[in-house]
């Protein structure tokens, strides 16, 4: 098993029960996440070492963060205690033609005004494998980008591989921002995961005439992409999720990627996801599939397989992680899609 360290910024979640809108809501239902905080619980579910940097303030909506995330297995060893307040979301979950609705309340959250010197990286990386960022800490604040970038370095200095999941927000940032931003951190990466959008709007490349909006999608575009992305960036490998968005509670799910070493591009199996109960976090499901079986050296296909499943099943689960062991998602590969009752 890997030695891996994940950063960014976890948050309380505040979700609308029973699909209601937040005008109805009385009550939310409480759970704690975020992109590289799910990452991290998802690979400790695999059994792999896992550590996760982050800060949270003193108190007890910081310990209730941490302790989230110890429940799980995930290491907070290296979790800052700085800054004045916890990051929020707000959850309105859509159902069938009425989408999901995120409402951000993150200013000045402890996480986007950390600084590079309340961490030790070097401890940090210490006999690590693997590092794993998204496109969000970048975006939270200017600390969050630099903040960011000191990581970056300091695990190629360490020899670590490290991987991005772009994870475009709108709501964060502009596209001209993210490219400026974003652009020159992707020196220090060998694997980038990302969606169709991701890769447009952070750093200018489109996949073809995939729209995924009408859910239809062009692999040839996805490989000419990942090629180019790959001779611009020198990634080692490339990677994207592909969703077929029929409606909020009904998608297609598969994900594709390039191994620029030989030049094989590989497909998944596709799943049809119907009913969803919960698309967050799918994205950062897949991309702990694919770092616990790339890590474990699986064979490319082998290791799409497993992320495919993996996020699969997530969509089935309430709340940001991805409550699931190797042996359900092995399962699901195989084939064991009846979802019969288990005895």
């Amino acid at each position: 098993m890997a030695n891996i360290v994940t950063m960014g910024e976890i948050m309380l979640r505040l979700s609308t029960p029973r699909h209601e809108r937040l005008i109805q809501a009385d009550s939310f239902d409480v759970n704690y996440g975020g992109g590289e905080a799910n990452v991290a619980v998802s690979l400790a579910g695999f059994g792999h070492q896992v550590e996760y940097v982050t800060a949270v303030p003193a108190g007890g909506l910081g310990d209730c963060a941490v302790a989230a995330l110890r429940k799980y297995g995930v290491g907070t060893g290296h979790i800052a205690r700085q800054g004045e307040r916890l990051g929020i979301y707000f959850l309105e979950t859509g159902s069938s033609l009425r989408p999901s609705t995120v409402i951000y309340d993150r200013a000045g959250s402890s996480m986007a005004t950390a600084k590079p010197e309340d961490f030790d990286f070097e401890t940090i990386f210490r006999g690590a494998n693997w590092f794993h960022i998204t496109g969000i800490t970048p975006a939270i604040s200017r600390e969050g980008a630099a903040l960011t970038e000191t990581a970056l370095k300091a695990a190629k200095a360490a020899g670590v591989t490290v991987s991005v999941d772009l994870n475009y927000r709108k709501k964060l940032w502009t596209p001209e921002e993210a490219r400026r931003v974003m652009t020159p951190l992707m020196e220090y990466v060998d694997v980038c995961i990302g969606n169709e959008e991701d890769a447009a709007q952070v750093l200018g490349f489109q996949p073809g005439n995939t729209d995924v909006s009408s859910a239809e999608l062009e692999l040839d575009g996805y490989r000419r992409m990942f090629e180019e992305m790959g001779e611009r960036f020198g990634f080692r490998y490339v990677v994207s999720s592909l969703r077929e968005s029929y409606s909020a509670s009904h998608n297609g799910w598969s994900a594709c990627i390039l191994d620029r070493q030989s030049g094989e591009f590989y497909y998944s199996t596709r799943y049809t996801l119907n009913p969803i109960v919960d698309r967050v976090g799918g994205g950062d499901a897949f991309a702990a599939g694919l770092i616990s079986s790339l890590a474990d050296g699986e064979p490319f296909q082998d290791a799409l397989e497993f992320a495919v499943a993996a996020s699969a099943l997530k969509h089935t689960i309430h709340g940001d992680f991805n409550l699931v062991s190797r042996a359900e998602v092995k399962a699901l590969v195989k084939g064991d899609s009846s979802g019969r009752v288990q005895r």
